[in-house]
């Protein structure tokens, strides 16, 4: 196809091309539905080595759209015109799909590469880059040049302009898909290669199919031009496309923004985030097709691009009162819904009711941006590489923005404020300025200065009106309204890198750490007794536990449990948010013995999984306490692959403790932490903390050595004056004794066995964890889960030794199965 603007049926394919466009567009849904599926699987992978935090995940968002921008831009500068449009799209499919299994297969040998030479610090988020852009870089070219390669296929007429913004739809209804199909399915109930195998096939479909409509088509090769100079630049094409780059940055900012309350209001599951992307790319999607039909029958595609700006103003001011003001107050109580269908049913429509209307709007901004600069250029793959490459590098900046820098800075009610202004600074560029009179130069008319004020004033005044976030949401989520009205205190709210936190006060003087939406630890008598009990098993039952790594902080009793062990010389917290050491150690400093200022603590702040992957240092024992499994993300802290890592960093006789939740959770998620953990451990051994006589949670543990725990000499170590703090925090949660703590004894790992036979264990290639507890996050059958494991309890024999009386004395209790 000639690049040059001439009468539609002036070229050879002129006459089939409207013929083949709709079938183009049914193979850009499949374009589509592939990279979803593609982007959540890799950077579910590159996650697993580099980390879940907001550093490493914006290093992943950036190289990913960066390597979109440049291929979109690369294409027409690499690719000659004179090469079949519908061959180089077919050819960009097949190598996606080629790279796919690449990646797939290859990017463990690069994690592992990484993860043995990766420091910390600037150094190491650099690496991180490199493995990054290793890895995405080279598909995610070809992802982006697949838009501009199919462009060439259509005329840069109004016509034409509307056809590419159908495409664009297309492809965004083929995301949508995919963002479910593997978000609900695939991984759900597979795992990422069979997710990768399905996404490639889609690649060779689309592959085939446009390799046989170009043999079907032929394509007429443009005549060398005789005029070698460039076309004329179309005035005014750069405020053009910085419109559509501001406009860019808006949209995935707000995605952060609203991504972090959103997950606050319905739970940080994968679910949700799947929900989330869905609902904005139904709207992109939409609303491409509605501004592709625009910009074939509108005059003024630049002004129709700037109004569109302008009401992206009252829809994000919209969004931003629907988040703060509106749904967290609907009456909806998720304990009510029978089936996590309807949960997911509701849960979607409360997305789209924030989303939608913003994300209408980005949607038909550009198609109508393609039309505004259309009209100068004759290479449809140059006019929309440009395009799209504007929009991306805006998105690229909104991204990194919103949710390395202005979240943690000023917080999400002014990072909208800000938004709103950008919205409004976009839509001023294309209002303001009109063409006048030839030479073409711009200037202002009366009619443009009127639209802008118009425009400046409804922007401030919209601004004015966004709100922070509820502290009552922030702490406690999708059940905020089953706490109102509120008769405790909110003492602060926090909204980080990573995470937004609160503490708050109850009547009865009971404290309470918040995080993800839900209380992680408070002073409750039930949560004190597990989060001591998991310091202390940590720090007793190791003939030396001098070094001990702690996997979060939340609100320190653990760490502090774990300090106050005389034997203790060096203790290390690896904490994702930063918030959360300071907020622990001004709050909770009475109940975790001012953990964060002890000199032998050092607070490490990263993701845990990535700090023990990454670092050369040993431990006489481990312990962890990550959030719910059920938090995108928390899964890579369970796998059999990362259990059997920090064994590795293990010193011998050092053992390793793990919380468990029955609360929130269902029986198939329990055996699933369970039965991987035993697979690291075949010896584990299960503690239970009960609450009103049922089940409540659990403490596992681990070693790599069979475990022997003298309960006799343990007393006597706590009967000393050294141990002193030991003894007295026990004391503080009801054991008195030795005896009284290893009473807690639920099971080992080959008691349990019969009950974990359909156990699916947690793996970093399915991360099913998070599949299975996510399904679950509104149940409490705490007390059935825990009943189910104890009809296998009976005292173990070799596990426990001391005297006769002893010995005796926990056997009555084990054995006879009372609840401790």
């Amino acid at each position: 196809m000639s690049p040059r603007a001439q009468p539609l049926d002036a070229r050879a394919p002129a006459a089939s091309a409207p013929r083949n466009l709709p079938l183009l567009l049914v193979l850009f849904v499949g374009s589509g539905c592939a990279a979803l599926i593609y982007e959540i699987v890799w950077f579910q992978m590159l996650s697993l080595n580099i980390g879940s935090s907001a550093v490493s995940l914006g290093v992943l968002l950036g190289t990913f759209m960066g390597g979109m921008c440049i291929g979109s831009l690369g294409l027409s500068r690499v690719i000659s015109t004179r090469r079949h449009p519908l061959r180089v799209y077919a050819a960009l499919e097949a190598a996606i799909g080629v790279f796919g299994i690449l990646i797939l297969y290859g990017l463990p040998y690069a994690g592992g590469i990484y993860t043995s030479i990766a420091a910390h610090g600037m150094s190491g988020l650099f690496l991180r880059g490199v493995v990054s852009a290793i890895c995405l870089l080279p598909p995610t070219l070809l992802m982006g040049a697949t838009l501009p390669a199919i462009a060439r296929w259509v005329e840069t007429t109004p016509v034409g302009v509307s056809w590419l913004g159908f495409f664009y739809g297309g492809n965004t209804a083929g995301a949508v898909f995919g963002s479910l199909l593997a978000g609900f399915y695939l991984l759900r109930v597979y795992d990422m290669a069979t997710a990768t195998y399905v996404a490639v096939a889609i690649n060779a479909f689309v592959a085939m199919s446009g390799f046989a409509l170009s043999m079907v088509t032929p394509h007429s090769p443009p005549a060398e031009p005789t005029d070698q100079a460039a076309p004329a630049a179309v005035p005014g094409a750069g405020l053009v496309y910085l419109t559509i780059g501001l406009s860019g940055a808006t949209a995935l900012a707000a995605e952060v923004v609203w991504t972090r309350i959103l997950t606050l209001l319905l739970g940080a599951t994968t679910y949700t985030f799947s929900l989330i992307v869905a609902a904005f790319l139904v709207g992109i999607g939409i609303g491409s097709s509605v501004g592709a039909v625009m910009a074939r029958s509108t005059a003024n595609a630049r002004a129709a691009l700037g109004w569109c700006q302008a009401l992206l103003v009252a829809a994000i001011a919209w969004a931003a009162y629907a988040l703060t003001r509106m749904l967290p107050y609907w009456p909806v109580n998720p304990g009510l819904a029978s089936s996590p269908r309807f949960t997911f049913e509701i849960d979607l429509v409360r997305c789209l009711w924030v989303v939608l209307p913003a994300a209408l709007l980005w949607g038909a901004s550009f198609p109508l941006a393609l039309a505004g600069v259309g009209s100068g250029e004759r290479d449809g793959g140059r006019l929309v590489g440009r395009v799209y490459a504007a929009n991306t590098v805006g998105a690229i900046v909104g991204a990194l923005a919103s949710s390395l820098l202005l979240i943690a800075w000023i917080g999400t009610e002014n990072s909208q404020r800000v938004m709103i202004a950008v919205a409004a600074m976009s839509a001023l560029l294309m209002l303001v300025p009109v063409l006048s009179g030839v030479p073409a130069r711009l200037r202002m008319r009366r009619s443009g200065a009127l639209a802008g004020a118009g425009v400046v004033a409804v922007s401030i005044w919209l601004a004015f009106t966004v709100s922070p976030e509820p502290g009552l949401l922030v702490a406690y989520g999708r059940w905020m309204v089953t706490w109102l009205p509120f008769d405790g205190q909110i003492l602060y709210v926090g909204e980080g890198m990573n995470s937004s936190v609160a503490v708050s006060r109850m009547p009865d003087g009971v404290l309470n750490y918040h995080n993800a939406g839900k209380v992680q630890a408070s002073s409750e008598p039930q949560d004190m007794r597990l989060q001591r009990m998991l310091g202390h098993l940590t720090t007793l039952l190791p003939a030396n536990p001098a070094s001990v790594l702690v996997i979060g902080c939340g609100a320190g009793v653990t760490a502090g449990a774990v300090s106050v062990d005389p034997r203790v010389q060096h203790e290390t917290i690896a904490e994702i948010e930063p918030l959360v050491p300071k907020v622990v150690s001004k709050y909770f400093a009475a109940y975790n013995f001012n953990v964060v200022a002890n000199p032998k603590v050092n607070v490490v702040i990263d993701d845990a999984r990535h700090f023990i992957l990454t670092t050369d240092q040993k431990f006489d024992a481990v312990t962890s306490d990550p959030l719910d499994p059920w938090v995108k993300g928390a899964a890579t802290l369970y796998t059999e692959e990362f259990f059997n890592v920090v064994k590795q960093h293990l010193n011998p006789g050092g053992v390793v403790t793990l919380f468990v939740q029955l609360y929130e959770s269902n029986v198939d998620a329990v055996k699933s932490e369970v039965a991987t953990f035993m697979k690291a451990f075949p010896n584990g051994i299960v503690f239970g903390n009960t609450y009103n006589g049922g089940g409540y949670d659990m403490v596992l543990v681990g070693s790599v050595e069979p475990l022997t725990i003298d309960v006799d000499a343990i007393e006597q170590r706590l009967e000393t004056p050294a141990f002193a703090p030991v003894a007295r925090s026990l004391s503080e949660i009801g054991f008195y004794s030795a005896t009284d703590l290893f009473s807690t004894f639920a099971a080992t790992g080959p008691m349990l066995a019969p009950w974990l036979q359909d156990a699916q264990i947690n793996h970093d290639r399915n991360l099913r964890l998070q599949y299975l507890a996510g399904l679950s996050l509104n149940e409490y059958d705490q007390q059935a889960i825990y009943a189910q494991m104890l009809r296998y309890r009976r005292y173990p024999d070799h596990l426990f030794v001391g005297s006769p009386r002893t010995l005796q004395a926990l056997q009555s209790v084990i054995a006879g199965g009372a609840q401790p």
